[in-house]
C-alpha cells in the first residue's frame, strides 16, 4: 500500500537528488513498454534499493498519492519528477565537447528511444564551428549561456578531457543547467540542486570483470 502525500517535507539530500533520475529513467522505460502504473516497492526491487527509502522519496516527489495495490500512475509520476528536478525541458540536451566522443554521441540514435534530443554541441575549436554531425550543429562555446537560456535547456553532457571539466561545469551551472552527464572521470563540484551522473567506463568494466569472476566461482 502506497502512503498518502505527507504534510512534512522529506529531507532532500544530495543522494536523493542522484537517485531521482535513476527512478525516472527506469519508469520511463516502463512507459515505453506500455505500462501505466508502478509502485515504489517494484522500483526498489528492480533497482536494488531500500524499499522504505524509495517509498518516502516517491511520497516527496509525487503530487498524487499512490493507490493501494496499484501504485502511481506513470505519466503523472514522470511529470512530477521533471518538476521536482527542474527539468522543464528534460528532453532536449546539449553536448560540450565536439571531439571524437562528442561526435560519437551525436551519432548515437539510442537517445531518441527514450525521448531525448541532442540539439547542439559546443566547443572552443574554431575549425569545428558551423560543422554538423548527424544534423547536430557545433557552436562556439561562448554562445552556450545565451543558447541554454533561450532554449530553456536543463541537461548537458560533458565529453571533454578532465582538465577542462570543472570550468565547463561552472559555466553550465551558471547558464541554468540542472543535470550533467559527466564522461570526464573527474569529480565535479556543483550546487546541491544540480545532479551529476558520472560515466566511468573503466570502473564499469572492472565491476563486470568482478561479477564474471564471482559467477565462475
Amino acid at each position: 500500500m502506497e502512503p498518502e502525500k505527507s504534510s512534512q517535507r522529506y529531507k532532500i539530500s544530495k543522494a536523493m537528488l542522484e537517485r531521482i533520475p535513476k527512478y525516472y529513467y527506469y519508469i520511463k522505460e516502463l512507459k515505453r513498454r506500455g505500462e501505466e502504473y508502478i509502485s515504489s516497492a517494484e522500483v526498489a526491487t528492480a533497482l536494488r534499493l531500500n524499499a522504505i527509502q524509495v517509498r518516502k522519496e516517491f511520497a516527496e516527489v509525487s503530487s498524487v498519492a499512490g493507490k493501494p495495490r496499484i501504485g502511481f500512475r506513470i505519466d503523472t509520476l514522470l511529470k512530477d519528477m521533471e518538476v521536482f528536478l527542474g527539468y522543464n525541458n528534460i528532453d532536449e540536451v546539449i553536448i560540450v565537447g565536439a571531439g571524437r566522443l562528442g561526435q560519437a554521441l551525436m551519432f548515437y540514435d539510442g537517445f531518441q528511444k527514450y525521448g531525448f534530443n541532442i540539439v547542439a554541441a559546443f566547443d572552443n575549436n574554431p575549425k569545428l564551428f558551423g560543422m554538423t554531425f548527424n544534423e547536430k550543429p557545433v557552436l562556439d562555446i561562448n554562445e552556450l549561456p545565451q543558447f541554454v537560456q533561450q532554449m530553456n535547456i536543463k541537461m548537458a553532457i560533458i565529453a571533454l578531457p578532465k582538465q577542462y571539466t570543472q570550468e565547463v561545469a561552472n559555466l553550465l551551472v551558471k547558464s541554468g543547467i540542472k543535470g550533467i552527464l559527466n564522461f570526464s572521470q573527474r569529480f565535479l563540484e556543483v550546487p546541491e540542486d544540480v545532479v551529476v551522473q558520472d560515466i566511468n567506463i573503466v570502473a564499469t568494466l572492472a565491476i563486470l570483470a568482478r561479477n564474471m569472476k564471482k559467477r565462475q566461482e
